[in-house]
């Protein structure tokens, strides 16, 4: 076996014990930062800037709109290629992991950031 295959088979097993931690059900929002932190750089995405993730992002959210199209079929969509979108669900999957690395890249604890923003919006009016 080549080094490149045995790095391989190391990052996969690694991959499989740190899913093992997010597939339990009671995982913290803090634990699935930590997760994705530790997942993508076994992937090789640890390098990204975030400029690269926000434009991952964007792109995700796009990808979340075609899905949503194809759901809902409101809008017109080119049914030749419908069967290459994805569910809504793995859509929004894939939006919170990019968000999610954004924040690891920026050094931005999400929850922390969620509880923050949470505290000013109680204090707005909404009409």
């Amino acid at each position: 076996m080549s080094n490149d295959e045995n790095d391989n088979s190391r990052k996969l097993g690694q991959q499989r014990e740190l899913f093992k931690k997010l597939d339990n059900i009671s995982i913290s929002v803090n634990q699935m930062q930590d997760y994705f932190e530790e997942i993508l750089e076994l992937r090789g995405f640890g390098e990204q800037s975030a400029k690269d993730k926000l434009l991952l992002l964007m792109e995700e959210v796009g990808e979340l709109a075609k899905a949503l199209r194809k759901k809902e079929a409101v809008l017109g969509i080119d049914r030749s290629k419908i069967s290459s979108y994805e569910s809504v669900e793995s859509e929004i999957a894939d939006v919170a992991i990019v968000l999610i690395s954004l924040c690891n890249v920026l050094h931005v604890n999400f929850l922390e950031a969620i509880i923050e923003k949470e505290k000013m919006n109680i204090r707005r009016t909404w009409n």
